[in-house]
């Protein structure tokens, strides 16, 4: 069984082609190569697009004009059945295709099959996703163009996991009439959350349900999620992905009465606030560098203050983060560090950590160092494991569609 997923950004858009047991029975494998991966890119030069291709040990790259989303992924998947990269023979060989889609609200806690209603209800949920969901609707319309409607489509979202949240969590200390128009916590990076909290059960070869784990998704978007009986139970993402720890451009929580001064005494719009808090916050606002957390460490080494700044907020924000996750936990079993900086960055998981040595959390500073991947870098007499795991969103994306498939065969 063949199955594409399409993971569509703002900035960036990647796609991959896996091949998954024909047999809808039975577990699946651990995570396999692709047998195709694409990618597209629209931030490496302006006005352009970075089309990058992989498949049978070959690697197409290519610079094209900056074009429409339909166009370029367009482009992009033409080459599965043409050209150096083939690996079909015909479009019929697709069995499924996935999606990651950012914003489910309340009514889809599972992923679905693609539907006219459910293309309805992602065009409606951007109204809390603008940036997301658009796009994500748009990869599923242009998947439609090219494969037609028979080939079934799967929506992934990513509040789903998140969907148990209780209402003590998930309601604003607003007025009532918020919750009403569906202004409360939604949580989001759910299929990285579930994925690792899925993997972290493998590695320690215990059950998902009988887990307390805090997963630490730490990219240029940041979350953290507590996990108890198998769901995530607490969050620090809320209504929108601009909410909790300190991020690359974001600034996650902070007072709103900075908004309403900013407001009435500087003149902001909310269009110039949404742009400040979003892109220019942050890592990158406080440090002057970037978002990048190398460049950040490299101008430490240097001497930069301001890198130095952002460093040690990231770390307090980060360390407050995973306490706040523990009041949710009758204990804890594990860590989870995932993500680009969550898997690259040595420093950040041991100061992370360092603060929780009271709870007998001990790492080993080699196995930290030794760019560890799916493996448990904590001491052996540390009383709770600390993970370090590689996060497929898009694997876990293909699993929901493969699992969808074979509840709609049993059905």
């Amino acid at each position: 069984m063949k199955i594409l997923v399409l993971n569509a950004g703002s900035s960036s858009q990647k796609s991959f082609l896996y091949e998954l047991p024909g047999e809808l029975s039975g577990e699946l494998p651990d995570p396999p190569e692709p047998l195709w991966e694409g990618a597209i890119d629209w931030t490496v030069e302006p006005g352009k697009a970075a089309i990058k291709v992989e498949a049978n040990g070959k690697v197409l790259k290519e610079i094209v004009p900056s074009i429409s989303q339909t166009e370029a992924t367009t482009q992009l998947l033409r080459t599965l059945w043409q050209g150096e990269t083939q690996v079909l023979k015909t479009l019929s060989e697709i069995d499924a295709v996935g999606h990651r889609v950012v914003h489910g609200g309340t009514e889809y806690r599972e992923s679905v099959r693609v539907t006219q209603e459910v293309k309805a209800a992602i065009a409606h949920l951007a109204n809390f996703a603008p940036i997301h969901n658009p796009i994500n609707l748009e990869g599923i319309e242009t998947v439609e163009k090219i494969l037609g409607t028979e080939i079934p489509q799967v929506a992934v979202f990513d509040t789903a996991f998140h969907a148990h949240l209780p209402p003590a969590v998930y309601v604003y200390p607003g007025p009532y009439h918020w919750l009403e128009a569906g202004i409360r916590r939604y949580g989001f990076h759910g299929t990285s959350h579930k994925y690792c909290s899925e993997r972290a059960a493998q590695l320690l070869g215990r059950d998902l349900p009988d887990l307390r784990l805090i997963t630490c998704h730490l990219g240029n978007g940041c979350s953290l999620a507590a996990i108890r009986d198998g769901y995530s139970v607490d969050t620090t993402m809320g209504f929108t992905p601009l909410d909790g720890l300190m991020m690359g451009s974001r600034s996650g929580s902070l007072d709103p009465g900075i908004l309403i001064y900013l407001m009435r005494n500087n003149g902001y719009t909310a269009d110039e606030l949404d742009h400040m808090l979003n892109k220019e916050s942050g890592l990158k606002g406080i440090s002057g560098v970037g978002v990048d957390m190398r460049q950040i460490l490299a101008e430490i080494e240097k001497g930069n203050d301001r890198a130095k700044l952002a460093f040690d907020m990231y770390i307090h924000h980060l360390k407050a983060a995973i306490g706040s996750m523990l009041a949710d936990l009758d204990r804890l079993d594990a860590i989870v560090f995932t993500a680009g900086v969550g898997e690259n960055v040595p420093l950040v998981r041991a100061l992370a950590c360092q603060i929780f040595d009271f709870l007998g959390v001990k790492i080993d500073s080699e196995k930290n160092n030794s760019r560890p991947v799916d493996v448990d870098i904590s001491t052996p007499d540390s009383k709770v494991r600390v993970l370090v795991i590689h996060t497929q969103e898009d694997w876990a994306i293909a699993q929901q569609c493969w699992r969808l498939m074979r509840e709609d065969s049993n059905r």
